[in-house]
């Protein structure tokens, strides 16, 4: 044999091996780096990057703003108080209308919560939204979460699954299924129009098609169970929509009377054929700026 052939087949494939080690490196999941959890209290979860990456200002409505909600408020409050103090608390899902304040009110749980650890000389706890697309990386994100000293709420916004999503899979063995289960220092949250997070004909094909209809939709409802708190949320009354504006209205010192602000407010949720946080916001932002009112720390819009 031919020293010289032996040695350049020996280096290509050499150089076969480095690209495809390349490659494989390349199309890998990133390694979840470590994250210093003392430089914010609030962080969203950068799926790809497997990146938790801060927010250093939550863009919240003040809890006395959320009006109509009272009773939910107090049982959502009562629950992450709960989970704060490392008793027995509740995943939670807060379903319902739109434009409602479901998203706001566990923004404004969670500072609410955490001012009242200060006072107790406790951690604060965290919060981490994970979007949608993203529930399949559940379980890198707990693994980064599992070990640390702080407790973590993890939030979901607007979650529902349509036809052919397998993703619920990977929710429900995080919050309760799996092996390893949801980590006790983690409490998980989402909002959500439909309060069993499926589509109505998505739960209609799944009894149409399947064997066994029943137990076809039961795997997929099956997973709001794994919520131990359902917080309902419906359509305001005019009352309640009226309170909202007039409490943005008194917030923000907007210098109009009672009765225009009474009937522009009726008027503008007539014109939209809805009453909700969100109308009642959006329509003390046009006040506002026809009467040159500047909103300079505005809140979230109710969600």
């Amino acid at each position: 044999m031919n020293p010289l052939s032996d040695n350049l087949a020996s280096q290509d494939f050499g150089a076969v091996l480095a690209r495809i080690a390349d490659a494989l490196e390349r199309i890998a999941p990133a390694s979840a780096a470590s994250v210093d959890f003392t430089v914010a209290n609030a962080f969203v979860w950068q799926a790809e990057a497997r990146h938790l990456e801060p927010v250093p200002r939550v863009n919240r409505v003040e809890m006395d703003l959320l009006k109509g909600i009272d009773r939910t408020r107090d049982m959502l409050v009562d629950n992450t108080l709960r989970f704060a103090r490392a008793l027995p608390a509740n995943n939670a899902l807060l379903w319902g209308a739109r434009g409602m304040g479901k998203s706001s009110l566990v923004k404004a749980a969670h500072e609410q919560v955490n001012r009242a650890m200060v006072d107790e000389g406790r951690l604060p706890i965290k919060l981490v939204e994970i979007h949608r697309e993203d529930i399949e990386t559940l379980p890198a994100l707990m693994a980064l979460m599992r070990s640390t000293p702080f407790r973590f709420i993890v939030f979901c916004d607007d979650l529902s699954f349509d036809a052919d999503d397998t993703s619920y899979k990977s929710l429900k063995a995080v919050l309760e299924g799996g092996i390893e289960g949801r980590p006790e220092n983690v409490i998980f949250y989402a909002t959500s129009n439909r309060r069993h997070l499926l589509a109505r004909e998505m739960v209609e094909n799944e009894r149409s098609t399947a064997i066994n209809p029943g137990e076809a939709v039961e795997e997929k409802v099956s997973l709001s169970d794994r919520f131990g708190l359902w917080l309902g949320f419906h359509k305001c009354n005019q009352d309640e929509y009226l309170a909202m504006v007039n409490g943005y209205a008194d917030h923000f010192a907007i210098p109009i009377d009672a009765e225009t602000l009474r009937s522009e407010a009726l008027e503008w949720a007539t014109t939209r054929g809805s009453r909700s946080g969100r109308t009642a916001w959006q329509y003390v932002q046009d006040v506002a700026g026809r009467l040159g009112v500047s909103l300079s720390e505005p809140p979230a819009t109710p969600r």
